[in-house]
Parts: C-alpha cells; structure tokens; sequence
C-alpha cells in the first residue's frame, strides 16, 4: 500500500519541479502552512488583465506528497484564472476527504495522488500547494480591484 502512495510517477513529479524560486515582483504572495508535518509553501503570482497566472513560481518545502501536488500546480497553472483554481482545489479536496473523482482539466494528473486519501495525516500537504495558489490569485485580485477603484476616483473621467 506504501508502495501505491510514494509511487514511481509520484517520485517523478518530485524530481522535477516547475517554476521553483520566487518571483521578483509579484502582484501577490502566500504563504500555507501543514501544521501537522510543517510542510510549508510560499507562491508568488502576477496575472494577465483577464485574471488569468501569467506567471508563477513556488518555494516547497514540503513532503514528497506536498511537492508532487506543487509539481503538478507548476507545470499546468499559466493560464489559469482564479475560478480555476477553486475547482481543482475543491476536486483534490473531495478526492481526499470523500472519495471524489480526480481533478479533470489540465490539471488531472493530480489523479495520481488518488492513494493519498487512504491516509488522512497527508491530506494537508497534499492540499497546500493548490491552497496557496488560490490565496495569492485572491489576493492579487482584490489588489487589482482597489488600484482600479483608487484610479477611477482620481481620474479627471472619474470626477463628474
């Protein structure tokens, strides 16, 4: 059963993260925490004028289980807008925690962290990579919303 949890693809997406590092300026950052194991996720994200990841990156420290959900995260979250992300979060959440079907879309391959829901203690660094990235797209919309806000008050169109 072990061997079904720590699988050969699963210790494939470990060794090949997508989009480590920090970002220089990103719109937003967040940072999750696994209290249970101490696995931790930092993500920073900058998003496109529709909304949508123009760019990523993540600094995982995390068990294998935590990385490889972060590789997955990594190599298919350009493009993604926060709608998206909320989804796939929901769908890894209920695979986990209710036996769910896996994640559909481009993020499917999360399926093969299917095992990971016969062991509760896991759950938590499964989700945090997916966790952080909704938080930072959040919080880099409504940072988007307030400059847009502060900008059409001060704006001579914005002043009738």
């Amino acid at each position: 059963m072990i061997d079904d949890l720590y699988s050969a693809r699963v210790l494939a997406l470990v060794a090949d993260m997508p989009r480590a590092g920090r970002l220089p300026a990103p719109d937003a950052s967040a940072e999750k925490v696994a209290k249970l194991c101490g696995s931790r996720i930092t993500v920073d994200v900058t998003l496109d004028e529709q909304g949508r990841v123009a760019d990523f990156a993540q600094d995982v420290q995390a068990c294998a289980l935590g990385q490889a959900a972060a590789a997955v995260l990594g190599a298919h979250v350009i493009g993604a807008d926060l709608a998206e992300l909320a989804v796939t979060r929901d769908a890894l959440h209920a695979m986990l925690k209710s036996n769910g079907p896996a994640p559909q879309g481009r993020f499917s391959e999360l399926s093969v962290l299917e095992p990971v829901k016969d062991y509760p203690a896991r759950h938590a660094s499964t989700l945090l990579a997916f966790e952080a990235a909704l938080e930072a797209v959040q919080a880099a919309e409504t940072a988007r919303q307030k400059r847009d806000t502060t900008k059409a008050r001060t704006s001579p169109a914005g002043a009738a």
